[in-house]
């Protein structure tokens, strides 16, 4: 099979390897999508990670292969896969830390070397401590909402977990695919969202996510517009959708006392800000982070994006074929105003190289 190696840090080639065995309790799906991941970005621009690896975690496919004690799949079924499962008994677990769990540090989706997602390939295998995290894709449904269901998980964790009542005013910096999520997770909740961003395209997309307002977060007087937008007392929270350090001394001086800050772009370890302890001691402003998924949500999930009140479709800008994997990455480090999320497919040869933006 086809499948794009991680060979080194911005070295992608695509190879040619056996198609993954499977055990008895395990399935083999042949790919039909997969997103392109910020935080697989990362992996291959900064070397995080030791090659060889096949990247790749927000997949889709087809059940092509059912191990002889799996039971509940059927060969020919189409299912979105879910690459971290906690083992939910852990202290970390009892704790609901998922993302702290040694289970679900273990990833558990394959196309060949070390785990590492494998969906940028023709085929994975799926182990089994993943399979509670696989969701069957109804008939009226996509691949590509399919694949998209990984990244929803991750942000509806993080609203969760920032937790906003109904009315509370909320900033997002950023709006790429993650940030628009936040958005309209946010908007659904009756929350009055401000969206920022360097790119007009995004914040006119911001807008039909949810967005009440919209703000170019290069302009000058950016923190006095915020301000005025926002209560007399500032914002309840804010939401750093972009992994930029000093944006989260910023987002701690415009949020009220007893506000929120969410980090979630910041993946790669050693980039310091400067913070003001009192703010968080004094203040009560509370500093919080949220890292990758939530399996106990993946019902909630899938009724988000199959129903579509969660409508991931207006985020995919891009289908690249698996030889293209690599400037998929490119596009996606450096976005223009008609880049959002990019998705690679390595076994519909059909599909179109890009669909126009909506």
């Amino acid at each position: 099979m086809r499948a794009v190696v991680y060979r080194g840090v911005n070295d992608l080639r695509v190879e040619v390897l056996p198609v993954p065995r499977i055990r008895s309790d395990e399935l083999l799906v042949k790919v039909a999508a997969c997103g392109v991941c910020p935080t697989d970005v990362k992996k291959i621009q900064h070397g995080t990670v030791p090659p060889p690896r096949v990247f790749g975690h927000e997949t889709s496919g087809t059940v092509v292969r059912v191990g002889a004690r799996v039971k509940g799949f059927r060969v020919g079924e189409r299912v979105a896969l879910h690459h971290h499962v906690p083992c939910l008994d852990c202290h970390v677990c009892r704790h609901r830390a998922f993302a702290q769990c040694a289970q679900y540090k273990k990833t558990g989706i394959t196309a060949g070397f070390e785990p590492a997602g494998g969906g940028y390939a023709e085929y994975v295998r799926v182990m089994s401590f993943v399979l509670p995290g696989v969701v069957k894709i109804p008939g009226s449904n996509s691949f590509l909402e399919g694949a998209m269901l990984e990244p929803v998980n991750t942000v509806l964790k993080a609203v969760k977990r920032l937790d906003p009542r109904a009315g509370d005013c909320v900033l997002v910096v950023g709006q790429g695919p993650i940030g628009l999520m936040f958005t309209r997770l946010l908007s659904l909740r009756g929350v009055n969202v401000i969206a920022s961003d360097l790119l007009p395209a995004r914040l006119r997309r911001a807008r039909s996510f949810g967005a009440r307002r919209v703000l170019d977060g290069a302009a000058a007087g950016f923190t006095d517009r915020v301000r005025r937008l926002s209560s007399a007392s500032g914002l309840d929270a804010v939401v750093v959708a972009v992994p930029v350090s000093r944006v989260v001394g910023e987002a701690m001086n415009l949020i009220r006392g007893g506000g929120r800050v969410l980090l979630f772009a910041h993946t790669v370890r050693g980039a310091g800000c400067e913070l003001d302890p009192s703010q968080v001691c004094v203040d009560e402003k509370d500093l919080i982070g949220s890292y990758s998924s939530d399996i106990t949500l993946q019902r909630e999930v899938s009724r988000l994006v199959f129903s579509r009140r969660m409508d991931v479709r207006g985020l995919i800008s891009h289908i690249l074929p698996i030889e293209r994997t690599a400037e998929g990455i490119q596009r996606a480090a450096s976005p223009t105003s008609n880049t959002l999320k990019m998705m690679i497919s390595p076994g519909d040869t059909h599909c179109p190289a890009n669909l126009p933006s909506r």
